[in-house]
């Protein structure tokens, strides 16, 4: 188990495959209440995003719904960005373009200064992004997308300048 939910969260664990893992984020354990609203609720909106999300380089697989409290996820391993020390010269501005594609595709994350939201990976020190649980989706070219997309992106921005300071990166 990677993380035990609290009253109203998903327990999230990690399964040993072939291609090195698969995450399961799954509100099925919750009280009844929760399962019947916010557990459908949220695991349909970040189904949404990681499909949005699809072939994002920075952005682990989405794998599918296993049922309406439940999705799966290519795992990729990594340390938490706020424990990583000497990020590589240009992971900063790899995450920067990261997000950048992201909006692009219509997601905005919404909680990227959460300390586990942003991995740096062990293989080549790029950034992961994950954890779309307070993410929202914007139809490409509607209407949400061009009034409310670039104001909701400037809190991703916002956290990507905090980790430009805690890291030592400058802002461009």
């Amino acid at each position: 188990m990677l993380s035990l939910g609290g009253k109203r969260n998903p327990d999230v664990w990690w399964l040993p495959s072939g291609e090195g893992g698969i995450v399961i984020k799954d509100f099925a354990p919750r009280p009844a209440w929760v399962r019947a609203t916010v557990g459908r609720w949220v695991t349909a909106r970040e189904s949404r995003a990681w499909s949005a999300l699809d072939g994002h380089p920075a952005v682990p697989r989405f794998l599918g719904g296993i049922d309406p409290l439940a999705f799966a996820v290519e795992y990729r391993p990594g340390r938490r960005l706020s424990s990583a020390r000497g990020v590589g010269p240009d992971f900063l501005e790899q995450l920067e373009v990261a997000l950048s594609e992201m909006h692009a595709r219509g997601v905005v994350h919404l909680d990227l200064k959460h300390r586990d939201n942003i991995l740096e990976a062990d293989a080549d020190g790029s950034p992961v992004l994950i954890d779309f649980g307070s993410a929202l989706v914007f139809k490409r070219g509607g209407l949400g997308a061009r009034w409310f997309l670039p104001w909701l992106a400037r809190i991703d921005r916002s956290a990507l300048r905090k980790w430009q300071r805690k890291l030592g990166g400058s802002h461009r």
